[in-house]
């Protein structure tokens, strides 16, 4: 498959900098996105230990934004009630955090001291195919990809 060049949507510069992207990921963007808005602001290694919970059905993501019908979940951080455990989506922002963690540690960073100021995550491309379904019909499928970046700063 062809990876088109996807640049960053934010712009942040600066010498205590440090980035992280990954294209074209087979997961859901609507727990991408939830992720995303979830880590934001907070420590790398503490985004990294509570994504591992979530991997461990232990600790669930707040849904602040796709949260119709989902249920609640005891011990969501900010007095929040409805959440889910996005296993996959969590696992792959465990990768980009650790990533990002090596980015940061090649130009001269204190990894231990990251947090994280961009988390993003955008639909990307769709591909679509057809279920053979009976009688001679079909019915459409849609294979959902995210895009996905995260921007770390040092702090003292």
């Amino acid at each position: 498959m062809d990876m088109a060049r996807i640049d960053y949507s934010n712009k942040i510069k600066g010498d205590t900098i440090a980035k992280a992207k990954a294209n074209e990921l087979n997961m859901s963007p609507k727990h991408s996105i939830e992720i995303a808005g979830f880590i934001r602001h907070q420590r790398v290694n503490d985004a990294i230990a509570y994504l591992h919970e979530v991997v461990k059905l232990k600790k669930a993501v707040p849904f602040r934004r796709f949260n119709r019908n989902v249920a609640h979940k005891r011990g969501l951080p900010g007095n929040w009630d409805a959440g889910r455990f996005p296993v996959k989506a969590s696992r792959e922002y465990i990768r980009l955090l650790e990533s990002v963690k090596k980015n940061a540690e090649y130009i001269g960073l204190d990894a231990e001291n990251l947090e994280i100021i961009h988390a993003s995550a955008q639909r990307g491309r769709a591909q679509k195919a057809f279920f053979p379904r009976a009688m001679g019909r079909a019915t459409p499928k849609v294979r959902e990809s995210v895009n996905l970046e995260i921007i770390v700063r040092e702090v003292a």
